[in-house]
């Protein structure tokens, strides 16, 4: 018969353990992961489990020797003392740390976190006082090992915090990624195994080992945050901040955000090996570090930063807000340039105005309204957020339910002021909110995929006015049709609008697609191409807008434009001051060199119109002749003008 050494087995489980829970502390302090209470959770549990380990084997290794030596004696029952000190606080520790993981804020129910801290401190005192009452364990004059009735109290706590992890854990087993479900099961099955193992056999200490293999799991897995860090600016990034908003709204518990955007339009400056918005968005970044801790901040977008604050109030959150709001009255300093940065902040709570993860990103993504003035965003504030919310699902079913409608709006020539042809503008009709126009649906569109199909819409009710009115017989030349940079970023884009007029039977020539001046600047390349294969087919070409942007001076020499539209506002300068003047003036003889006919926007009074009579323009369009108009009525100017 095998005599198999208990002793030394166990020796070699409980030294094991304390050298696997050091290594752990070694790699969490080398990673630098004491951010949150979570990971300095954790790091006590390491600790707790590694004195664990260390006073198991002291006792093991010198309780053959007590009646031999009084420090053997001491050692060994100073050892046990320490260990039952310690190990009382490991299962407190391990529910306050499943805590953390799920989510679940502590604070928010102060009585019966204080009721918890009392229980495990009352678990405490028992061990502490234990050399004077013998309650949890006594030695007899044997030296041979008693448990007492107070060991079965300090289970019995151990039992109560360990089950309430448990319901913690299956409350909250929804609002945990899988990752995590993963970390805690792993921990949970090698510990509970290693529990039953030591009550099936009592004389292998193996506990304390599984206790330490599963916290190794747990470290790997859930203490390991490499994949919810941003590589750009060291902060969380935007599935780091899904993840934790859904625990945190599962949980029911409050928090506040900030949403801080920088509105700042892409600077000129460069450094190597990054871009512009990498540069602006460390510069951000570690400003923000000084503000609040770390693990507040999430990257959520390009130059697009969520502040979470968890335990605190609105007014907190503002205060913070404000805070931020002041540092861009203040230039920065980005590569080797100094710039001025705009900023836009939505603070926000859950529960309140937003309550739900889904709501909470719709607001990250929305850009607040172009028009204000403000830097910060509260309470009502944040009202055009449900009125984009209404847009959007308007927009969505706009199409199948009839909402969209073509207004067209004429221009005229100038030395006659006959009609010459039209621009159409598409239009939304809403039961609730009424007339909805372009420049508040069509951004949404274009982010929602819904663009193409309405570009498509326009095109085709066009062709069906032309063709069903026989349009191209009358003395118009033209129907302008605004092309939007998602159509012109398609390879088949030409083929595909050609194929709609050619199927329609209207001649491409009568149909006059328009670019945007600021589209032309930024995406010369792209647009000299489709231009090219637009005049190719048969299409005129018009930019619009000229004027409101950064003029791309090359796009418009080079480009085959059979029409420029100087935009509305050269015109309005020009009435109201003399620099005005110039800039219509120059504008016009410039592209009068470039042979290319000219229509001018805003046309609103006569004395627009003997402004531009002398500077032998070809067409105008506005509000003097006709607002934009539904189809029929429309198709009446068509008629009253012959």
């Amino acid at each position: 018969m095998i005599d198999f050494d208990f002793g030394g087995l166990s020796i070699s489980f409980t030294t094991a353990a304390m050298l696997v829970c050091i290594s752990d502390l070694v790699f969490t302090g080398i990673q630098n992961r004491m951010w949150k209470k979570q990971n300095v959770l954790f790091v006590i549990i390491l600790v707790v489990v590694a004195l664990n380990s260390a006073c198991n084997s002291i006792t093991a290794l010198f309780h053959p020797y007590v009646n031999l030596s009084d420090l053997a004696k001491y050692l060994s029952e100073t050892s046990r003392y320490f260990y039952f000190v310690v190990h009382t606080a490991l299962a407190p520790l391990v529910f306050f740390y499943v805590a953390r993981v799920c989510g679940i804020s502590l604070k928010i129910i102060p009585l019966r976190r204080y009721a918890l801290l009392a229980l495990f401190i009352l678990s405490e005192i028992l061990v502490i006082i234990n050399p004077f009452t013998k309650w949890v364990y006594y030695v007899d004059e044997n030296y041979e090992f008693h448990r007492n009735t107070g060991e079965i109290v300090i289970y019995a706590v151990a039992a109560f915090f360990l089950i309430l992890s448990l319901v913690l854990l299956f409350n909250s087993w929804k609002g945990m990624n899988s990752k995590r479900r993963l970390g805690v099961v792993l921990f949970s099955s090698i510990a509970i195994s290693g529990v039953l193992i030591q009550m099936l056999s009592k004389d292998i200490k193996v506990e304390l080992f599984a206790e330490a293999i599963g916290l190794t799991g747990l470290m790997i897995i859930i203490e390991n945050e490499d994949d919810r860090i941003d590589p750009v600016t060291g902060v969380y990034n935007r599935q780091a901040l899904v993840t934790d908003l859904r625990s945190f709204v599962y949980n029911r518990n409050p928090i506040q955000i900030l949403c801080v955007r920088i509105t700042t339009p892409d600077l000129l400056f460069k450094r190597p090996g990054a871009d512009n918005n990498e540069i602006v968005e460390e510069a951000v970044s570690a400003y923000l570090k000084t503000v609040v801790k770390k693990y507040n901040i999430y990257r959520v977008g390009s130059k697009n930063f969520v502040l979470v604050f968890f335990e605190q109030d609105n007014k907190h959150a503002i205060q913070v807000a404000e805070k931020i709001s002041s540092r861009f009255d203040k230039p920065w300093k980005l590569s080797d340039s100094i710039v001025l940065l705009t900023v836009a902040i939505q603070v926000t709570g859950i529960p309140g105005r937003i309550n739900t993860v889904e709501d909470a990103l719709y607001m990250f993504e929305s850009n607040p309204p172009a028009n204000n003035n403000k830097r910060i965003f509260v309470d009502a504030d944040l009202d055009y957020l449900y009125r984009r919310v209404k847009v959007e699902n308007s927009v969505i079913h706009a199409l199948a339910e009839g909402r969209f409608e073509v207004y067209y709006q004429p221009t005229y020539t100038i030395n006659d002021r006959k009609l010459h042809g039209a621009e159409a503008l598409i239009r939304m009709h809403d039961d609730e909110m009424g007339m909805i126009f372009p420049d508040e649906f069509i951004p949404i569109a274009e982010e929602t995929g819904i663009i193409d199909a309405i570009d498509d819409f326009v095109l085709l009710e066009v062709c069906k006015l032309v063709k069903n009115e026989k349009l191209e017989h009358t003395s118009m030349d033209c129907i302008n049709i605004n092309l939007s940079m998602l159509q012109c970023m398609k390879p088949d884009f030409v083929e595909h609008i050609s194929g709609i007029v050619e199927e329609s039977g209207v001649s491409k020539n009568f149909i006059n697609f328009e670019i945007t001046e600021s589209i032309a600047a930024d995406s010369y390349n792209i647009l000299s191409r489709v231009v090219s294969q637009l005049r190719d087919e048969g299409f005129r070409v018009s930019m619009d807008d000229y004027g409101t942007g950064y003029s791309n001076m090359k796009a418009l020499f080079s480009m085959d434009l059979d029409v420029v539209k100087i935009d509305k506002s050269i015109l309005w300068e020009a009435e109201k001051s003399e620099l005005g003047g110039i800039i219509l003036r120059n504008s016009i003889q410039m592209i009068h060199q470039m042979n290319r006919e000219i229509l001018v926007e805003g046309v609103e009074t006569e004395d627009h119109i003997k402004l531009l009579e002398p500077l032998k323009i070809h067409y105008l369009q506005g509000y003097f002749f006709s607002k934009p108009v539904p189809r029929d009525k429309f198709l009446e100017i068509v008629r009253n003008n012959g």
